[in-house]
């Protein structure tokens, strides 16, 4: 069995098994794999494609579904602890599928759970399902995924899906283009993992002047519900607006526009009907993707042993994360860091820890 908590868990040899597991449940549908398995549910944050894609995928490979789409519903309210909740939970299901509004939660309830655990999307941090969705559907589109250029527009610095499939692409040799004003660019500590590994990025904010170089166009929400300041965000809402004319004919022929949804503002509607318009269908890749995911996760498909990624994790005292929104905050953990190079990372949220 196998938990889905971060991209930098898996090796290029690891998403690409998964990607063909995707391809293989897309074309052919197992409705009995996962009888008699119940998937637990858990989403603490609001969800639409999220929970609906998980759920549809557990469905249609044949598994129960138990769970909440609101922490108000459940004994939560009451004070109890997530700790709590994921012992109660593994007790009645065969894996755990979480949305968590806190840093490094996922990564908490993995260490804690005795059965899978699948990372819908943890605070700010990472978001592994939507990456890989991300990779198939570029897979999909282009016939492979190295040597993209991609830009991301929007939020960098809170958007998980961004961190998430930044980090895969990487092993892909992929350029980026950072699009974001300076308060919301993309966090340091990405930038760093491009420079350490040689990768070309750049960091700007204007996409119009790199329309008819770049291969996705990556569109992000800005996400009002992630600032620490209302002024902050009222400075950079609405700063990305992409339609028709700004677009079309200006870009690159084969250029495709992704979003991990849902939309505000930033992409028109009048986008949605052109050949560049990739985002319902990026979003409907879900279903597959998390079909594979639960597949793997409960080895009811096996992919080859590639080599595992090893991290140099450390316990301690005094190296405490600096995270106000890291799970550290609010459960009691065994304060785990991980060592790289001259750097030391949270290894639940993976922001710095300055020592």
């Amino acid at each position: 069995m196998r938990d889905f908590i971060s991209i930098k868990d898996f090796t290029k040899g690891d998403i690409l098994e998964i990607l063909s597991v995707v391809k293989k449940l897309e074309q052919k549908n197992e409705t009995e794999l996962l009888k008699n398995k119940i998937v637990g549910s858990l989403f603490f944050e609001p969800s639409t494609r999220t929970r609906l894609s998980f759920t549809s995928a557990a469905y249609r490979l044949g598994a129960r579904v138990l769970g909440f789409d609101s922490p108000d519903a459940t004994s939560l309210k009451k004070g109890e602890s997530l700790r709590d909740t994921i012992k109660m939970t593994e007790a009645y299901s065969d894996v755990i599928v979480m949305r968590h509004n806190r840093d490094g939660a996922a990564r908490f309830a993995a260490d804690i759970a005795k059965v899978p655990v699948i990372n819908a999307g943890d605070g700010a941090n990472e978001h592994p399902s939507q990456t890989l969705l991300d990779l198939y559907t570029i897979q999909k589109e282009f016939g492979n995924i190295e040597n993209k250029k991609i830009a991301f527009v929007g939020d960098l610095k809170y958007g998980r899906t961004v961190h998430s499939l930044t980090k895969a692409l990487q092993m892909f040799n992929c350029e980026f283009y950072f699009v974001a004003p300076k308060i919301i660019q993309i966090p340091e500590y990405i930038t760093r993992e491009l420079d350490e590994k040689g990768i070309k990025y750049h960091l700007i904010e204007d996409y119009k002047d790199i329309l008819n170089e770049i291969d996705v166009m990556y569109m992000t929400r800005i996400q009002k519900e992630r600032f620490e300041s209302l002024d902050d965000y009222e400075k950079v809402s609405g700063v990305y607006i992409i339609d028709k004319e700004n677009i079309v004919g200006k870009c690159k022929e084969t250029m495709i526009i992704l979003h991990p949804l849902p939309r505000v503002d930033e992409i028109k509607i009048d986008l949605d009907d052109t050949k560049h318009a990739r985002y319902f269908e990026q979003a409907a890749n879900g279903v597959p993707t998390r079909e594979a995911i639960f597949a793997v996760a409960l080895d009811k498909i096996k992919i080859e042993n590639h080599k595992s990624v090893e991290h140099d994790i450390k316990t301690s005292n005094t190296v405490i994360c600096g995270n106000e929104k890291c799970i550290t905050k609010f459960e009691e953990t065994e304060n785990k860091y991980v060592v790289k190079g001259k750097h030391v990372y949270c290894y639940y949220c993976n922001k710095d820890i300055k020592k």
